[in-house]
């Protein structure tokens, strides 16, 4: 639970990470390699962070979103989006790198696989942060990525670094197993250590923790308790645990126990953004005080959105 802003003054979340264009192709079977596969293309905003700051903004609360575009129409497009979504950006133009793109694959059944060029977003730096985002009251939400590319490394560490001591909460979002099992999780979680909120998926979670990946197809019931068994070890490194296990929907440990919250019931037709627009859900009721079960109700639901439609912002 956080701490309120300052009276009279509804609550501002400052979102840092990556901004990306999100070039979506539905799949209508399986990729047929080395031809054609026709699809339902679409060019739309991407990100983790700023899919984060676009849903906090589209539900009314006060968002800043920081990170690093090309000096190009796609970087020129995505912050009028942002603009026009009421996001407030505070976006470095990088003249040598273009703005970052993601290939995104959507398999039939909502599963996405993505193919990631980081571009200006792998220059971030701890100068293109201004001190005016770090004020008392507001909360910080990072993306892990930027923790698991070495050029952005230290632009994600100064943000929890000058956070905390200015009276902020925070959060990190773990983002991606491919590029985490890379990184290391040891490493992961001596960089994270001592945030509010961590989020991840159910693979994430289970390599942070140690434990074996989950079994996919896995039910219910041993999906939760694998969950809340992998929560509970990230507890020595975060004040609250957040595991989205996908349909079975979402499980929160804190220092008062545990909650499982079923997934809203949705035809699911592309997840990309699902954890991001869950975390613009459940933050801010954690940060008001809702308690665990309302903040995941409100993740999930949240969630639901994203996942019933092509793309990940609203």
């Amino acid at each position: 639970m956080a701490d309120g802003a300052p009276a009279g003054q509804p609550r501002r979340f400052v979102a840092v990470g990556q901004y990306m264009t999100d070039v979506v192709a539905a799949l209508p079977g399986p990729l047929r390699t080395g031809t054609d596969t026709p699809a339902d293309v679409r060019v739309m905003g991407g990100g983790a962070a700023a899919n984060t700051a676009a849903w906090l903004a589209h539900d009314g609360h006060p968002t800043t979103f920081a990170g690093r575009i090309g000096d190009d129409l796609l970087g020129r497009a995505g912050r009028a989006e942002l603009e026009r979504g009421g996001v407030e950006c505070c976006l470095v133009v990088d003249h040598r790198r273009p703005t970052g793109t993601c290939v995104v694959l959507v398999n039939p059944d909502g599963e996405r696989t993505m193919i990631p060029d980081p571009g200006a977003n792998q220059a971030l730096v701890p100068a293109d942060l201004p001190d005016s985002l770090f004020s008392p009251g507001s909360h910080l939400h990072l993306s892990g990525y930027l923790l698991m590319v070495d050029t952005s490394r230290m632009a994600g560490l100064s943000a929890l670094d000058r956070a905390r001591p200015r009276g902020m909460t925070t959060s990190v979002d773990v983002a991606s197993v491919g590029p985490l099992a890379d990184t290391g999780a040891t490493r992961f979680l001596s960089w994270v250590s001592g945030v509010d909120v961590l989020l991840a998926n159910g693979a994430e979670a289970a390599l942070l923790a140690g434990l074996p990946a989950p079994a996919e197809g896995t039910g219910l019931g041993d999906a939760v308790a694998h969950a809340v068994a992998a929560a509970r070890i990230l507890r020595a490194t975060a004040s609250t645990v957040v595991v989205k296990v996908g349909p079975h929907g979402a499980i929160a440990v804190d220092e008062h126990g545990e909650e499982h919250v079923p997934a809203e019931p949705v035809d699911v037709v592309d997840t990309t953004g699902a954890g991001d627009a869950f975390a613009a859900g459940f933050l801010p009721a954690w940060c008001d005080g809702a308690g665990l079960h309302a903040a995941l109700l409100r993740g999930n639901r949240a969630a639901a959105r994203v996942v019933a439609r092509v793309g990940a912002r609203p």
